[in-house]
């Protein structure tokens, strides 16, 4: 009764420290100088490791190509960055599709996209890892990082890939994967990218008969995921079958390899 009721109480302190958007539970962010900083409280992660398995090894950020090697700069520091800091040219636009795999080489394949990452956005604990986030456990969504030049592309084209690789009316899911870790969204990094991209969904929203499920909101922090995922169906995912990213490919992707 007593080891209830402490665990009780620390489910209580650990729900207290964060709040819940649509079913997930975020932590509070706020926003400076066009850099979001998120105070972040460590309390959900004791939780989530007390009870579950032992965690996979951390995600070592400097080891990662660029751009995951200053993406998980940026996400150690609670910063959600506008624009790289190695080139401050280039703009950044995160987006949720369900499998990043599939997500990240239709982006790959667009003009005017000069790099892209995969990682876990929108979660509750630090450094995910994939093993957890897969689980559901963690309130991470699957999402991919583009770094783009707004002279070759303007971020309503990005807007246009999106929807067109996404059924914006599924709950928690695309194709055969499903649950919270593959919910679909648009996650916007200045006010510019929010105010296009709210106009845009209620556009699609006169397009389906169904509600849109899909997020679209301020972007939080983005962790980068392991080395591996990067560029996977390019490097040739689970078939050993590299796809095509030149830019303007039309090639069918196969999100399994």
């Amino acid at each position: 009764m007593k080891l209830l009721r402490a665990v009780t109480a620390l489910s209580t302190l650990a729900c207290a420290t964060s709040f819940r958007f649509n079913g997930v539970s975020r932590l509070p962010t706020r926003y400076v100088n066009n850099v979001t900083t998120r105070t972040i409280s460590t309390t959900s992660l004791n939780m989530f490791n007390l009870f579950s398995s032992p965690p996979e090894n951390k995600i070592v950020y400097s080891n990662l190509p660029y751009p995951g090697d200053e993406m998980g700069v940026a996400a150690l520091a609670g910063e959600v960055p506008s624009t790289s800091s190695k080139d401050p040219n280039l703009k950044i636009a995160t987006f949720a599709g369900g499998c990043f795999w599939g997500l990240e080489l239709a982006y790959q394949r667009h003009p005017g996209v000069l790099r892209t990452a995969v990682g876990y956005c929108g979660g509750s604990i630090l450094e995910p890892t994939y093993g957890p986030v897969c689980s559901g456990s963690t309130g991470h969504t699957e999402a991919v990082q583009v770094y783009y030049n707004s002279d070759e592309c303007d971020y309503n084209t990005l807007l246009d890939l999106f929807f067109e690789r996404v059924d914006p009316t599924t709950v928690n899911g695309q194709g055969n994967d499903r649950g919270t870790q593959y919910r679909t969204g648009v996650y916007c990094h200045t006010d510019e990218q929010l105010e296009s991209a709210k106009t845009r969904f209620k556009i699609e929203a006169e397009n389906f008969k169904r509600p849109i499920a899909s997020e679209c909101m301020k972007a939080d922090v983005f962790w980068p995921a392991e080395k591996y995922h990067q560029q996977y169906l390019e490097k040739g995912g689970r078939m050993g079958a590299p796809q095509s990213a030149e830019k303007g490919s039309k090639d069918t992707i196969r999100c399994y390899g």
